[in-house]
């Protein structure tokens, strides 16, 4: 049994898409250069970077799924989520400023401060948007064509957090230090992301579905927390993405101090973006063939043996770097977002058939708290790493070789351990293609019924 919803235009992916690109330019300077920045530049202590970094995601926990619930219950004569993400552009652009360029004398509470302003942008925007997304098509496949085509963007758009301080220090001789990249990086997305959020909500209309039956919210959080494929999704991710980010704001830091090479950084992390945005379409093709959690598992997998070889690496290896930085990069274009996004729109779908009301926001309040924490948590891990194996991340500070292979085995071997425990975890999931196409035949039902 197969869906029969018509196949989306690529125009209309490219306009849906282009969202993420300034969006996760945010995202992903945060997490690589802000901790390197805050404490080497600023000042900031590894330790009381770690603290900020989990506090700023505590007001989430409210944040999050009031988003959520405001967007599914209340639409708006322009839609239910296309508002939210327009009001997320002034509020994204103003911390990015603040975050990125901060003034004379800022220190730990200015970075906390705008930590949380830019949380509650990318709160307003991700929840709303991904939902948008989940919507557009209700075809199993369909929906790895979406979710690839939001990757490839968020690729494109942390591509050019290094593509553009490396094509401005060659034309003209721009310094590639982190509070350098950190300015450039910061005036390109406050430029971009009016302009790209205007087109995605202008060209690409929101879904219309059939009324639906409505479910106080705590029997819905009830309902949401005995979704057994959601719980098993949303616990393999975020496992995985604790190690994932454990190794992110490590980057600078083993690319400066272990192979002492850090003006070399943009164009080691351009490798792993261009690698990763290359192997997008064959994570959708592998999905269409072994189903998606299948992919999700060999995705994992691949980072889960490629990266320990880090461990091998030391001063001047920034040329042997450059394989191991292929495969990490190849196998993050799947299960970083691109495939875990895709089966759980698969898994509201089976919300929806139990509740009879599409919560589609809820479920991405969850996951946005999921991503935005664990990617906390991982930071957290990594600064506090450093700090309990005495690392110096002064300027100009010497490590000794204890502290240096404390490094390498922390961004290297140790992000393995959750890399294979989500894969264990997602091993059996439940949804399968079949099973996808019964519960929506068996909405669709309902609906043809209800009208």
């Amino acid at each position: 049994m197969k869906n029969k919803e018509p196949r989306l235009k690529n125009s209309t992916l490219f306009y849906y898409s282009v969202t993420e690109m300034p969006v996760m330019m945010g995202f992903f300077p945060a997490l690589v250069f802000i901790p390197r920045f805050y404490t080497s530049d600023v000042g900031v202590p590894l330790e009381l970077v770690g603290i900020y970094i989990l506090v700023a995601r505590i007001v989430d926990v409210i944040t999050d799924p009031l988003m959520g619930y405001v967007s599914d219950r209340f639409p708006t004569p322009w839609g239910k989520r296309k508002p939210w993400v327009f009001l997320s552009a002034p509020v994204m652009m103003l911390a990015i400023y603040m975050l990125f360029m901060p003034p004379e004398g800022a220190g730990g509470t200015h970075m906390l401060l705008w930590m949380l302003v830019l949380g509650l942008g990318q709160t307003m925007v991700i929840i709303t948007y991904w939902s948008w997304g989940a919507e557009l098509s209700t075809d199993y496949n369909e929906r790895s064509r979406i979710t690839g085509w939001r990757a490839q963007a968020g690729i494109v758009g942390n591509f050019a957090t290094q593509f553009i301080p490396i094509t401005a220090a060659v034309l003209f001789a721009y310094s590639t230090d982190t509070k350098s990249v950190l300015e450039l990086v910061g005036i390109t997305i406050i430029i971009l992301m009016p302009i790209c959020i205007l087109t995605t909500i202008s060209k690409v209309p929101e879904p219309v579905r059939p009324p639906q039956e409505r479910v106080n919210v705590i029997d819905g959080l009830k309902l949401m927390f005995t979704n057994g494929p959601f719980l098993r999704l949303v616990i393999a991710f975020m496992i995985g993405y604790v190690g994932l980010n454990i190794t992110t704001p490590l980057y600078l830091f083993f690319v400066a101090d272990v192979l002492g090479a850090e003006d070399k950084t943009p164009y080691i992390l351009s490798i792993y973006m261009v690698t990763s945005f290359v192997s997008v379409p064959f994570w959708v093709w592998l999905s269409t063939k072994i189903s998606k959690h299948r992919a999700y598992v060999a995705a994992y997998a691949l980072i889960a043996f490629a990266h320990p070889f880090y461990l091998l690496l030391g001063e001047g290896d920034i040329w042997w770097m450059i394989p191991v930085t292929i495969v990490t990069g190849f196998a993050s274009g799947g299960f970083s977002q691109m495939l875990p996004n895709a089966m759980k729109a698969d898994v509201i779908d089976y919300d929806t058939l139990r509740t009879g009301e599409n919560r589609a926001a809820l479920f991405f309040s969850a996951w946005s708290f999921a991503q935005k924490s664990t990617a906390s948590l991982g930071a957290a891990i990594a600064m506090f790493g450093l700090a309990l194996l005495g690392f110096n991340a002064e300027p100009g500070a010497v490590n000794g070789p204890d502290e240096l292979f404390g490094l390498r085995f922390l961004f290297s071997a140790f992000p393995s351990i959750f890399f294979l425990g989500g894969a264990l975890i997602i091993w059996n999931f439940p949804i399968t293609p079949a099973r996808q196409a019964e519960i929506r035949a068996e909405i669709d039902a309902k609906a043809a019924r209800a009208g």
